[in-house]
């Protein structure tokens, strides 16, 4: 992507004649509410499409960016698992047009090393475009009733509204025939799941698969740990609800680690410990309990994000001894645009079913949702935004 135009369109004055009315969450301070507001947004430039929002999935990552955890400039429109269809392109769109149903995923800069080897979510603009409240020349698409800008550009999307701008390489192109108000979550949060079972630890034919937390995004793991062939499938949780729809979605041991020791537990199933495990939860003792429970070789990968500059435990010789391996990622570690299509086409063939995580809210209801998602009520929110019909 071309910044050198960005920086010059921010000259070019927007005409509040041009403007299109539209409705957004807006988190106004540090754990706020989330408050709908009458905003406005402006017409998609160069690269973007203006997407109309059908749905949108909740993320721990919104909950973290409005408490701040992550902090992203105040007032904010946060929503990262858009999905929606294409009302409007730019001038340099290409493959995308006014009609198509898209997935709205994370923003990433098309040209640095790591997006060149299609490792788009460690770009090295990452934060800037996916927390920065801003577009990457500090301009903004959305403003209030005076015409003032609202902090947006959150993952590239800003997608708890009506209508969202989004970049063609953020925007995945799905088939008409899929349930577009289902397939927001595989943007963000389930992508997240399968893709580091998939693709970042690579998980094996008849191996051992841990997963610690049975959320959406450990759920998501599982699932793609099943789709590998993993034959000792163990979820780790504290919610027995949660454990039982894991047995449902192929796990073949469960553990409620109130009740006993998970480590010993998981040391027990595997003979020695899991060959491959995930950790969702972000709590630095499971991460030093998900180390511990590695057998020899054994790898885990790190998902769940804790409060920037959390440490976390463990014991250096068990690594070095055992040779273990611990995996930083975010996203799925792959290219999105392929990734997501072959989720899409997994559940449509009835090998990935990933709608049996989520729950239905109308976009009113969005704290409502939140506080659910926080209690362990619902796994997945999904905010239904417009009638697909309309």
């Amino acid at each position: 992507m071309n910044t050198h135009s960005h920086a010059h369109s921010e000259s070019t004055p927007i005409n509040p004649a041009d403007l299109l009315d539209m409705k957004a969450a807006v988190v106004s301070g540090k754990g706020a509410d989330f408050e709908i507001q009458s905003l406005k947004i402006r017409q998609p430039k160069h690269d973007e499409v203006l997407v109309k929002i059908v749905a949108t999935g909740i993320c721990h990552t919104d909950v973290s960016a409005r408490n701040q955890y992550y902090p992203v400039p105040l007032p904010v429109v946060l929503g990262h698992e858009g999905a929606g269809i294409i009302q409007a392109v730019g001038s340099e769109v290409r493959d995308l047009e006014v009609g198509d149903h898209v997935i709205l995923t994370y923003g990433y800069c098309g040209h640095c090393e790591e997006c060149y080897t299609g490792k788009q979510p460690f770009c090295v603009e990452s934060y800037e475009r996916n927390f920065g409240g801003s577009d990457m020349d500090g301009s903004h698409a959305i403003f209030d009733a005076q015409n003032n800008p609202i902090n947006d550009h959150f993952f590239s999307q800003s997608s708890f509204a009506t209508l969202a701008i989004a970049h063609e390489s953020n925007a995945i192109k799905v088939p008409k025939n899929a349930p577009i108000e289902l397939l927001g979550p595989l943007g963000c949060g389930i992508q997240t799941g399968a893709g580091t079972v998939m693709n970042a630890l690579e998980v094996t034919p008849a191996s051992s698969f841990a997963v610690w937390g049975a959320g959406s995004v450990g759920l998501s793991g599982l699932l793609g740990a099943k789709l590998l062939g993993a034959s000792t499938i163990i979820a780790v949780d504290i919610v027995d609800s949660r454990l039982e729809l894991a047995k449902e979605l192929g796990a073949t041991h469960v553990i409620n680690s109130k009740k006993q020791d998970p480590v010993e537990a998981i040391r027990e199933i595997t003979g020695g410990g899991v060959k491959f495990a995930l950790e969702t939860t972000g709590i630095p003792a499971i991460l030093t309990q998900g180390v511990n429970a590695l057998g020899r070789l054994g790898k885990i990968a790190v998902v769940g994000a804790p409060p920037m500059g959390t440490p976390a435990e463990f014991d250096v010789n068990d690594l070095l001894i055992y040779g273990k391996s611990i995996i930083g990622n975010v996203q799925a570690r792959t290219t999105p645009k392929k990734f997501i299509a072959d989720l899409v086409d997994l559940y449509l063939k009835g090998d990935f079913p990933f709608d049996k995580l989520v729950k239905y809210y109308d976009f009113k209801d969005i704290n409502q949702a939140v506080a659910d998602s926080h209690s362990g009520v619902t796994l997945k929110p999904i905010l239904k935004i417009a009638d697909a019909a309309l």
